[in-house]
């Protein structure tokens, strides 16, 4: 393993900048978590033309994250793009470094978030098509934890140069101008001459053996000189506009997708390194598209 490393100093990382755990087998690959654990594996994307169904690009890449995927189809399919071409892409694909991206690319696209349903009234009785829970489950009832005290508890000073916990103690500034998301904020930490010896130390923190400090964050409201794209791409998806497009992007994708999973049967791929799994991935969907090239001819 030494002399691997050795011959291997480079680290494969994220966006994020941590480092991805190799695997001397396929050190292309990166774990996957799936309906049936976690598993050393690629990430298939492809891109679909709405019209005709045709997959206009295929990729594989060694990564658990769809956030990163993004930006290399929208550059592989800019040969086919015209200045009417509109991209749509689901909530995996979702991230602020992706919207400001595209803006500034001026591709124009709709990327749904995680939490559109919730805001569109055409998923309001989804939970009943949802699985529901084995009639057989534990229906004892549960003992929660109780939570610990919120910011909500604390008291802030009048000119604010300190905050007052449940315990009587104070919270020191540490940061008076803060963005968390978007929004101004004030965070305010005790001291552990105050924190350690407190009564309330278990009410307080979530693992007080670990943590010796409470620290609490009072928000101002929104930093209106940040330009937030996420909330620009929340009003398009929410608009009449949008939620066609979102509606399309089922029809138009995940036909392509369970063709090749459940009529091809391509549950997994099969092959080991980057370069053969991109091949496999790029085979399938080129099985694809001769089927619908020969469903337009004899039509």
């Amino acid at each position: 393993m030494r002399a691997w490393l050795d011959a291997h100093p480079d680290e494969r990382r994220s966006a994020k900048g941590k480092p991805w755990l190799s695997n001397r087998t396929d050190n292309e690959s990166a774990k996957m978590a799936t309906g049936k654990g976690v598993i050393q594996g690629y990430t298939g994307v492809a891109a679909v033309d709405a019209k005709t169904q045709i997959v206009v690009d295929a990729q594989v890449h060694g990564t658990n994250s769809e956030q990163e995927l993004l930006l290399p189809v929208v550059e592989a399919v800019e040969p086919f793009r015209t200045p009417n071409t509109t991209l749509c892409a689901d909530a995996g694909y979702h991230s602020e470094a992706n919207l400001k991206a595209l803006a500034e690319g001026g591709v124009d696209a709709y990327i749904c978030d995680n939490d559109y349903r919730n805001r569109d009234d055409r998923y309001a009785g989804q939970a009943s098509y949802k699985d529901k829970p084995d009639p057989l489950w534990d229906k004892r009832k549960v003992v929660k934890k109780a939570r610990c005290f919120r910011p909500a508890n604390f008291t802030l000073a009048e000119d604010c140069p300190h905050c007052v916990c449940p315990a009587g103690n104070k919270l020191y500034s540490n940061g008076s101008n803060c963005t968390f998301n978007g929004y101004v904020a004030m965070k305010f930490r005790g001291a552990e001459r105050d924190c350690v010896p407190c009564p309330l130390c278990d009410q307080c923190l979530r693992t007080p053996d670990t943590t010796k400090t409470r620290q609490v964050a009072f928000f101002q409201g929104k930093r209106d000189s940040e330009v937030r794209y996420a909330e620009r791409m929340k009003r398009r998806i929410d608009s009449d506009t949008g939620k066609r497009m979102i509606t399309a992007r089922f029809a138009t994708v995940e036909p392509i997708f369970g063709n090749l999973r459940n009529n091809k049967r391509l549950h997994r791929f099969t092959l080991r390194g980057r370069a053969k799994v991109d091949g496999q991935w790029k085979l399938y969907c080129l099985v694809h598209n001769i089927e619908k090239f020969a469903c337009n001819i004899y039509a």
